[in-house]
């Protein structure tokens, strides 16, 4: 198989060029179980045998809804789309009435959940779900089916001639899934991706993407119901990368020491997070190896690629990485060599101090509308540059509107969204996808993002305000960890934010100042007046109509769970601002 133009057709590419023995790896109980390209082939096969037995025929829609990636996902995945079925992966996080809503909408006949907690919800709403027929589950739960049982009725292989000519029948330009926009409001809508949607970004992508093919491990922990993290599998799948699943984003640091990986996708709040951890624990560190440790840190926030520094930088750079960068890598694995990035901007000094390290971390951009990437770095070719986003991928064409909005036009750009052509209408222009997204082309032809035009706000001053430059460069303080700009129709910005618990806590003791809860540190004066040196500081990169002028701390850490984050762990502007609409008060309520 020389050429891919079918989702389901990259297993079997693996097979002819790679033919790995581990080459999906899950960990059950304290063993890592591993699935040769063979057995991945066989088992997908089996299910749409089985699937063929219980009446699923072309475009009908099976929803996945997984609690973490596992070897049993990947399998139904490519055992669904060989029967021209739509596999529809579902978010696990969202409510029961999201659930519902989307499930309907979609007209999912089966759903395949991955515990009991799931099943639980799933079939808590069941009664209003009519198309549904059944709920199976890949692990054991009581008074639900498992997915063995379509493993069982596939193993008669009598009917694999008939899957071949359904396989044959299955044309890349057919509907291959619908994946369901987190939505920062309103309810989530259906973005429609072709075969040749994914399959034209794998490719675009894998040549921007350095891997030894065929030897190179990965470690996949993003949820894969999101096209980010299920488009890599794709491409993991393609090279021969060697897939380790994470049990669970709490457990990524330890399965990172056992997979000892290569390479892993990740978001800005995960990286931040472990950039946090490496420096607390440098902060212990006394004497002549604390001071060598935040030298290495101090120069690695200096980095600039391709030697810019000159010869004296990189040799001291070539020092801190024997002394003190080794050690981080050492405590990512000792393999780590590169993280992309993707979901949200990252602080340019993570970027640096990474790529210092010599764990070289990409940033890309791309939205589920165009599955998904559109521009993403790379260290070879000079086509890194620090603070944008890459290039556009070969075959991604960008343009930028005359209002700065991203216009972008490719064979990855998505059908439309299920059953709403004038949804699909507002954002297609030509053949050309309106991302929403702010941004400009440097003379070299890298792509830099500014803002989200609906983010954008004025103030009753007639100032635009562009929230996201300015809360990227707050969460560079080590005190915060979330913020949200503030203001629009106010005379000035302000911001709620909330504070890095952990490190105030631990910068409260050093200070001998008590806050035993986080509430303490959101109504502690020494907190707010020192978070307030910060803001001052970062005001001073800003125009004086840009710089924030009040604040106001929450008590609690914003999350998914609590509803102030999508899962791909961006804001939800509006769920924030209401639920501190008494903090937004008091910031704004002398004002009126």
């Amino acid at each position: 198989m020389d050429t891919v133009t079918r989702l389901f057709d990259f297993p079997y590419y693996q097979l002819e060029k790679y033919n790995l023995k581990e080459a999906l790896v899950t960990k059950y109980g304290d063993k890592w179980v591993p699935t040769s390209t063979q057995e991945y082939i066989d088992k997908a096969n089996t299910i749409s045998r089985g699937l063929l037995r219980m009446g699923i025929k072309k475009d009908d829609k099976i929803a996945i809804i997984s609690h973490n990636n596992r070897t049993e996902w990947n399998i139904a995945d490519i055992g669904i789309l060989q029967t021209g079925a739509q596999n529809v992966p579902v978010y696990p996080t969202i409510s029961e009435e999201d659930f519902e809503y989307v499930l309907n909408h979609c007209g999912a006949i089966y759903c395949i959940v991955s515990n009991e907690e799931l099943y639980q919800k799933i079939n808590s709403v069941k009664g209003n779900l009519p198309n549904l027929k059944e709920i199976y589950s890949f692990e054991d739960v009581p008074g639900c089916k498992n997915w063995s049982d379509i493993l069982e009725l596939g193993k008669d292989d009598s009917n694999q001639q008939e899957l071949e000519d359904i396989k044959k029948s299955v044309k890349t330009d057919d509907l291959a899934t619908l994946i369901y926009t987190s939505g920062t409001t309103g309810r989530p809508k259906g973005v429609m991706l072709s075969h040749k949607n994914i399959v034209s970004n794998v490719l675009m992508s894998e040549e921007r993407v350095p891997f030894e093919k065929g030897k190179s491990v990965g470690l996949s922990f993003l949820p894969v119901c999101h096209i980010y993290e299920r488009m890599i599998l794709y491409i993991y799948q393609y090279v021969g990368v060697s897939i380790y699943f994470a049990e669970s984003i709490e457990k990524v640091s330890a399965n990172i020491k056992e997979a000892k990986p290569y390479v892993i996708t990740s978001v800005p709040r995960l990286i931040e997070k472990v950039y946090d951890a490496i420096i607390a624990k440098g902060s212990e560190l006394t004497g002549i190896k604390k001071k060598l440790f935040f030298w290495a840190v101090e120069l690695g926030h200096k980095y600039e690629p391709y030697g810019a520094n000159g010869p004296w930088y990189e040799f001291k750079l070539k020092i801190a990485r024997k002394l003190i960068f080794s050690k981080w890598k050492d405590g990512l694995g000792g393999e780590i060599g590169l993280i992309v990035n993707g979901s949200a901007a990252i602080q340019p000094r993570l970027v640096r101090v990474f790529t210092a390290a010599e764990i070289n971390l990409m940033e890309g951009y791309g939205l589920t509308e165009t599955s998904p990437v559109i521009a993403v770095n790379d260290m070879r070719n000079h086509g890194f540059k620090i603070g944008t986003v890459g290039k556009p991928l070969k075959g991604v064409e960008v343009k930028i509107a005359q209002d700065g909005e991203i216009l972008t036009k490719s064979d990855s750009v998505m059908m439309g969204y299920y059953n709403d052509p004038e949804k699909t209408a507002e954002v297609m222009t030509n053949g050309y996808f309106h991302t929403g997204d702010i941004g400009e082309v440097d003379d070299e032809g890298f792509l830099k993002i500014t803002d989200r035009k609906k983010e954008m706000f004025k103030t009753s001053g007639g100032k635009y305000i562009a929230p996201q430059l300015i809360e990227n460069a707050m969460k560079q303080s080590r005190f915060i960890e979330q913020v949200m700009v503030v203001g629009e129709g106010e005379k000035m910005p302000a911001a709620i934010i909330q504070p890095d618990f952990a490190f105030v806590k631990s910068w409260a003791a050093r200070k001998g100042i008590s806050v035993s809860s986080n509430e303490d540190i959101a109504n502690n004066k020494e907190v707010n007046d020192r978070i307030k040196q910060e803001v001052d500081e970062i005001n001073k990169k800003f125009g004086h109509w840009e710089q924030v002028k009040r604040f106001e701390l929450t008590p609690e850490a914003w999350s998914v769970e609590g509803g102030e984050m999508t899962p791909t762990l961006k804001l939800k502007r509006k769920a924030v601002k209401e639920k501190y609409k008494k903090l937004y008060d008091k910031i704004y309520g002398g004002d009126k």
